[in-house]
């Protein structure tokens, strides 16, 4: 065993990242337009699509702290998989027609079509508030296992991970992004396998010897029946709040929405996101089996915290190596999903914001574009480097700041799709409304001493019960809020004559085509 990161890890590392950075900028060679850049002129495989999806979800924190959750649970987070996969079928059948039918460049151009250009930008402005927020949480929250493991400091860990993502996506654009995604999922789920192979060589019985200890420790179990909405693993709410967040995250967000526009035509979008969803269950049992054979392994020894568990089999236990293989898995999710973030980030600021300002051919687009993806890359960077907390929990922060505007984006979609009298009034106020209230719910414990310093002592007592509400629940919440409202301001005024105007026509750069 190898008790260390030692020098042939190092070298195993050094040589991934410098070859995925490299292959990355060389992806990007012959671009000519933003259609290129953001795009990949509308012409990447299905296939890849789908690893890129999958990869872009799967964040150095799932890989780690998912085994750590079985390590201390059982299999019950299996339920909210369950859902994932429900709502990526609505979305690929509700959704993805509007999309592919306009030609749209971004998820909230069809916004646009719906309602108008105010209410496209608003969308896109929360969008990307949200994402900077989450994702400079995200990158610091990486850096942690990286500084633990290599023993770097963590100002250097975000450094490496930003500054080389930063590299390939400004060069590579959206095309690098999805080929080196679907490389690093092969990467991560290669790493994850050898650990299992390993673990299960060291487990008195194999396989075998770890279902028949875990069976009896209750540990199989992966149904939880119930409507307890405090408790985040149940049945329905796997079911119904992992589906509504599927949907916001996977047909609202233009971090996913993006890649599924690079696809040749509608039928093989539906075939990428389907296919992610059945891919998401597989990798998230196989993530947890593994927090089983690590509970056999450690024999169910008290860790400080679970998402060091993982982490610490895999620098004390795997071979030289081994261990780099599985270092390089790590920085794989790290990459994968801050690139996806960079170049999302850079497509709606572009198309969202600057193109409908003024009149811009393909070449000057591009151009604009690589400069955001700069800007946005130094956003990112300065943001995991000055974020200090060490006690907050920023999994559960990160969750918190996608779970708070996600409902209101996808009441806002829902409202556009099956709402006929809604107009851009409605669907604004709607959407501000549901982002408020949500707020108040997923940042409860904030909220309540301030209302009790104000002498508001029953409504801190509302507030706290909300604060009890597990996090699948916050979408679906959040959607209903906001559809509800914007349907009730629909009845408050005749129905439009005419489809609201503000759209642009199909083919029209300033729509995002």
């Amino acid at each position: 065993m190898s008790g260390g990161f030692t020098a042939l890890d190092f070298w195993v590392l050094g040589l991934y990242i410098a070859g995925v950075t490299a292959w990355g900028v060389w992806l990007g060679r012959g671009q000519t337009g933003a259609r290129d850049y953001f795009l990949g002129g509308r012409d990447l495989p299905w296939g890849a699509v789908l690893f890129s999806v999958v990869a872009t979800e799967t964040s150095t924190l799932t890989f780690l702290s998912i085994p750590g959750l079985a390590y201390a649970t059982d299999l019950s987070f299996l339920q909210i998989t369950l859902g994932y996969f429900l709502g990526r079928v609505v979305v690929a059948f509700l959704f993805l027609p509007a999309y592919y039918r306009g030609r749209l460049g971004t998820a909230y151009a069809l916004l646009q079509t719906r309602f108008g250009l105010t209410t496209r930008r608003f969308a896109s402005l929360i969008f990307m508030f949200t994402r900077a927020l989450a994702d400079g949480v995200r990158l610091f929250a990486t850096a942690i296992p990286l500084a633990l493991i290599t023993g770097w400091s963590y100002p250097l860990s975000i450094l490496v991970i930003g500054v080389l993502t930063l590299l390939y996506t400004y060069y590579g654009g959206i095309r690098s992004v999805v080929w080196v995604d679907a490389l690093q999922m092969v990467v991560y789920m290669g790493g994850a396998v050898g650990a299992l192979f390993v673990l299960l060589s060291a487990i008195p019985g194999g396989w075998g010897g770890l279902m028949a200890s875990a069976g009896e420790a209750g540990k199989l179990d992966m149904l939880r029946l119930g409507w307890d909405i405090s408790q985040p693993y149940t049945l329905w709410s796997g079911l119904l709040g992992g589906a509504f967040l599927s949907m916001a995250s996977h047909g609202t967000d233009q971090l996913i929405v993006q890649r599924l526009l690079t696809c040749r035509g509608l039928r093989q979008s539906q075939w990428a996101l389907i296919g992610s969803g059945l891919m998401v269950i597989a990798q998230f049992a196989l993530f947890l089996v593994i927090g089983l054979g690590l509970w056999q392994f450690y024999d169910a020894r008290e860790f400080a915290r679970t998402d060091e568990i993982f982490a610490t089999f895999i620098i004390e236990q795997l071979p030289p190596g081994l261990t780099g293989v599985v270092i390089a898995a790590i920085f794989a999710a790290a990459m994968s999903s801050l690139s996806s973030s960079l170049n999302s980030l850079a497509s709606a600021t572009t198309y969202d914001l600057y193109a409908p300002l003024r009149v811009a051919d393909e070449a000057a687009l591009l151009r604009v574009g690589k400069l955001f993806t700069l800007l946005w890359g130094v956003i990112l960077v300065g943001g995991a480097l000055l974020f200090r907390s060490r006690d907050t929990p920023v999994v559960e922060l990160g969750l918190a700041i996608a779970s708070f505007t996600y409902g209101g984006l996808l009441g806002g979609f829902f409202l556009g799709v099956l709402n006929r009298r809604a107009v851009q009034r409605d669907a604004i106020i709607a959407i501000a409304f549901g982002i408020v209230v949500m707020s108040v719910v997923v940042f409860a414990r904030w909220w309540s001493p301030l209302f009790v310093w104000i002498g508001l002592d029953a409504l801190a007592e509302v507030v706290n019960y909300v604060g009890t509400i597990a996090f699948p629940w916050h979408v679906v919440i959040g959607t209903t809020i906001t559809f509800g409202v914007g349907t009730l301001l629909s009845l408050t005024h005749p129905p439009p004559a005419a489809p609201t105007p503000g759209g642009t026509p199909a083919g029209d750069a300033r729509a995002g085509v």
